[in-house]
């Protein structure tokens, strides 16, 4: 089995692009990146000086006591979605959070773990191998910021 990274949906990017409230109600933020930003729909980083949003995020399809919030970093002009079975461009920490999620969109408790950069498809290849993991994320390991999803093939 390989993985597959999967950005954010392209029309819910292009909503907060323009100007569509975030997960708090709130309109994004607009900034200067500093440089290394990582975008989560195109799934690259952000040069210096480009312009970027900043918003509170959900990754969830409706509200639970697992639905994390957070902040995300989006270009503010319109980006191709990135994704595909490579590890994104714009994973550059030396690690990451990798933690598998059941169907009900619920922690799979023990399947959260700190993980090298490099090591991510592998040890999201062997949480999708269980049969109670429906998808995983990849989240800051210093953070706990959503970076991207990861499925099994389409």
């Amino acid at each position: 089995m390989t993985v597959r990274f999967v950005a954010l949906d392209t029309h819910l990017v292009r909503a907060l692009q323009d100007g569509a409230p975030d997960a708090n109600g709130q309109r994004p933020e607009r900034r200067a990146a500093a440089g290394g930003e990582p975008c989560r729909h195109c799934m690259q980083p952000m040069q210096e000086g480009e312009e970027m949003l900043i918003l509170a995020h959900r990754p969830f399809p409706a509200l639970q006591p697992y639905a994390e919030l957070g902040p995300i970093f989006l270009h503010a002009h319109a980006c191709e979605r990135g994704g595909g079975e490579a590890i994104p461009a714009f994973l550059r920490s030396p690690q990451y959070i990798v933690r598998g999620y059941d169907h009900d969109d619920r922690i799979v408790y023990g399947t959260g773990s700190v993980v090298p950069t490099a090591e991510i498809p592998a040890r999201a290849e062997q949480l999708l191998s269980e049969p109670r993991v429906a998808y995983c994320h990849v989240r800051s390991a210093t953070n706990n910021c959503y970076h991207c999803r990861i499925d099994r093939p389409a």
